[in-house]
Formats: C-alpha cells, structure tokens, sequence
C-alpha cells in the first residue's frame, strides 16, 4: 500500500509524472506541470482530474477553439479523436488515467 500526497509532488520537467498503477490497457498517472502540452489527439479514452492548481482545458468543437476551466475535482472526459490541449494556470497536479503508451 503507497499514499501520496498530491500538493506535495513536483517533477523534474514539465508534464512529468509518478506513474501510480497499469491495469489490463490503461495507466494511472499524477503529473505536475508549469507548461502547456501540445495540441494532440488520443486514441483511446482519457479522465484528467485536477488535484492541486488550475488547468484551462483548451479543445476544439465545431471547428471552433473554447476553453474550460479545471480546478480540484473537475473532471474532464476526453474521448477517442478529441483535439485539446492543456494549460496550467499557473501550476498543476492533475491525475490522469489512459490507455497504456497514450500521448
């Protein structure tokens, strides 16, 4: 059995992460971040869960650019083939659960 203490993780480069636990195709993360991602598309699933921080959401729907605002214990649901990227606001620590070797 591991604890952690979310507020207390930071990496040693942006979106790096502790890899928590695998299961069947599907790995659970806590990455802590101070930078943007990169537009991308997943091909699978994704949940990302805001713990510590703010994360602004940034997809595109209807070929138009909007943005959310993820703070602790919003959830977003990412599916197959939606374009987004996420950006720190300033700093986060968001869980993220995907498919095994997702971008």
């Amino acid at each position: 059995m591991r604890f952690h203490d979310a507020p207390d993780f930071t990496a040693d480069r942006p979106w790096g992460a502790l890899d928590l636990a695998a299961f069947d195709d599907a790995t659970v993360r806590l990455h802590w971040t101070d930078r943007p991602y990169h537009w991308h598309v997943n091909d699978g699933p994704e949940v990302f869960v805001v713990l510590d921080g703010a994360v602004d959401m940034h997809y595109r729907a209807d070929g138009e650019e909007r943005v959310e605002r993820l703070t602790p214990g919003r959830i977003c649901t990412v599916e197959p083939g939606d374009e987004h990227v996420a950006r720190p606001a300033p700093q986060a620590r968001v869980l993220v659960v995907e498919r095994r070797g997702s971008e």
